[in-house]
């Protein structure tokens, strides 16, 4: 079985076309990810709604509703494989995404609409409370929490990821929650550090927690919600935020979709 590394703004994932396969997803997807450390599987598949499906997991072999780096690499492959021309439909757990091809290595999507969003959220962790924002995005909604965090850069690393991991598993998140911390740099200008749900850590790019953050930040008044841009340790991302009637209407993820190498599994693995 052919196996593709792909990267997007840092997020890394193992790719594989699973079209008329039946595969063992979980058990793949934490073998596949082990080989080189990759933050989360994708498995294409034939789709009645769509020019094809994604499956996603994460690297601990949990189904995700969706990612954002993920969905421009697959977006990528899928042009690379004929499924599709320049602009791509794929259906998702979340629901459905389009995207964009812009160059060879540059692709724009449509995130999923959000489906909840509680701006003024209050969290209280070991007797402090934190004022976030939580927003979910598609239908079962990807579960985001947006913290504001003054001098991100110079935070220590260790004591964040304890209060990532934290909020993650916090009860008044049942679904818990991916953790995005972020700082205001400048003029819809952005610093963003992320715990995700599934990889247990940080990664180095989050693509449907910068749209999260971008959305609520917009429908906050502390954007303009064009042309948002997010410095992560994986690269920057720019996002645009439609705004209708106080709720987002469209949201776009503009970034980087690496084909980095191919290889292949074999059957005795």
């Amino acid at each position: 079985m052919k196996v593709y590394y792909m990267n997007g703004a840092g997020n890394d994932f193992m790719v594989i076309d699973a079209r008329g396969l039946t595969l063992d997803y979980p058990a793949l997807a934490r073998k596949c990810c082990a080989i080189t450390g990759a933050d989360g599987f994708m498995a294409t598949d034939i789709s009645d709604k769509a020019d094809f499906r994604l499956h996603f997991y994460n690297s601990d072999g949990t189904r995700g509703e969706m990612c954002g780096n993920g969905a421009r690499c697959i977006c990528r492959y899928g042009y690379a494989r004929g499924y599709a021309g320049p602009i791509q439909r794929v259906e998702t757990t979340a629901g459905l995404v389009t995207g964009w091809r812009i160059t060879e290595d540059q692709y724009r999507i449509r995130l999923n609409t959000p489906s909840v969003v509680e701006l003024e959220k209050q969290l209280t962790v070991d007797g402090r409370t934190y004022r976030c924002s939580y927003v979910e995005l598609g239908s079962p909604g990807i579960p985001h929490l947006a913290l504001e965090m003054p001098a991100l850069a110079e935070q220590d690393e260790d004591a964040l990821r304890r209060l990532g991991r934290t909020l993650r598993n916090h009860p008044a998140l049942p679904k818990g929650a991916h953790i995005n911390f972020y700082e205001l740099t400048g003029p819809d200008e952005l610093l963003e550090k992320t715990y995700e749900r599934g990889v247990e850590d940080f990664t180095l790019a989050c693509g449907t927690g910068t749209g999260s953050v971008a959305a609520a930040l917009t429908l906050l008044g502390r954007v303009s919600g064009k042309n948002v841009r997010v410095r992560m340790d994986g690269g920057e991302l720019t996002v645009d935020a439609e705004e209708k009637n106080g709720a987002i209407e469209n949201l776009y993820l503009a970034g980087p979709a690496a084909m980095v190498c191919a290889g292949e599994i074999l059957a005795e693995a």
